[in-house]
């Protein structure tokens, strides 16, 4: 590839971060990253059924992937609705489209194949599952993730080899009765009061305090416009946190009881069901050390941090857990992030995306280096 020929790793950044689309509608996404992609020497396979794609450079044994996840968020910013990537995923493909590049430019000193993997909808923590599904991971021997790091874990320039992510899980609830005049209370069961019944148990539930967990209602919908009316239905929706599968089984399962209870109480009907869910992290060594060696060799000893543990979660953990001989580990990428992931406002230090990409590179190097 010539020289120059090709965007700047901020110059990918900043039309990714302008264009934001959300999952399972990266189209747009999808198409400018097979644009960058056929200048090269890449080969790109797209699929039918959805958005994002896999790209391989090299061939044959081994076989190292990269996964870059490429949706948006939908929020409210500046007190619009819009997609936005406040997550950090856009600087997240232009590492790895960065890292692609000058992999193919030193294509001399390595072998085997690259694989890099652009994958849909981790908000919805479906993506990963569907990539598996669609085969990508089959053959490969590790896989290399990526995220943004809050500054209170991580300050610009420091990177750790690992990220523990712990359990996520999404519930829907419904509560099912029937509407009564506002004049009649005894008439029915006021939805909005056994949310509030629901919320107040749920934060009363305890677990071992040692390990991080976390139940909050994150949603919860009920009534109409007719002021008197008492409402008999409501849906709410519910995220749960806890750092080992462990613990977030307890967690669903005290969940499980609250709603079972109220609804006997009361005489109301109150059903909660998993809609998404993420295990934790379980945490390679091997893929750490190699992450480990990388950081060394590009940052220098002083900015290499231990593994970060976060009640955050990724579906990238899926990968190993679909194939368990895979091996697996994502860099934490210290970039002074605040106020916060998934904040509206969401800003880090950009003068990292060149840093990691490098980081990538030479995690990668170490399995296919030309002798």
């Amino acid at each position: 590839m010539k020289k120059n020929v090709r965007p700047t790793v901020q110059e990918i950044f900043d039309h990714l971060h302008q264009n934001p689309e959300v999952s399972w509608k990266e189209t747009k996404t999808t198409d400018y990253i097979a644009s960058l992609l056929e200048k090269t020497n890449a080969r790109i396979r797209r699929f039918n059924d959805c958005t994002g794609l896999i790209a391989d450079l090299g061939q044959g044994a081994p076989v190292i992937a990269v996964r870059a996840d490429i949706d948006a968020l939908w929020q409210e910013v500046d007190g619009t609705f819009q997609a936005n990537h406040s997550c950090g995923h856009d600087a997240h493909m232009a590492i790895v489209l960065d890292a692609l590049y000058k992999l193919e430019e030193r294509k001399d000193s390595w072998n085997g194949t690259i694989r890099f993997i652009f994958q849909p909808a981790e908000e919805k923590i479906q993506g990963a599952l569907k990539m598996v599904e669609e085969g990508v991971i089959e053959s490969v021997e590790y896989l290399y993730g990526l995220h943004l790091r809050l500054m209170q874990e991580l300050r610009t320039g420091q990177f750790a080899p690992g990220i523990q992510h712990g359990a996520v899980r999404f519930l829907k609830g419904e509560i099912k009765g029937e509407d009564a005049h506002g004049a009649r209370p005894h008439l029915n069961k006021n939805a909005i009061e056994l949310g509030a019944v629901f919320v107040h148990m749920m934060n009363a539930i305890h677990l071992d305090p040692k390990i991080p967990h976390s139940a909050k209602m994150t949603s919860f919908q009920s009534g109409g416009s007719s002021a008197n009316i008492i409402p008999g239905n409501a849906a709410f929706s519910i995220d749960l946190r806890a750092q080992t599968n462990e613990a977030m089984s307890e967690l669903f399962s005290k969940i499980e009881a609250i709603a079972d209870c109220i609804s006997k109480l009361h005489g109301s009907g109150i059903k909660v069901k998993i809609t998404s869910d993420v295990p934790a992290a379980v945490m390679d060594e091997v893929s750490v050390r190699h992450m480990e060696h990388a950081i060394r060799e590009v940052k220098g000893e002083e900015h290499l941090k231990p593994v970060i543990e976060t009640t955050g979660g990724d579906d990238f953990h899926f990968y190993s857990i679909m194939q368990p001989d895979l091996k697996a580990t994502m860099l934490a990428v210290g970039c002074d992030l605040q106020p916060g992931l998934h904040h509206p406002d969401m800003t880090f230090d950009r003068s990292v995306l060149g840093e990691a990409s490098e980081i990538i590179v030479e995690t990668v190097l170490q399995h296919g280096r030309s002798h």
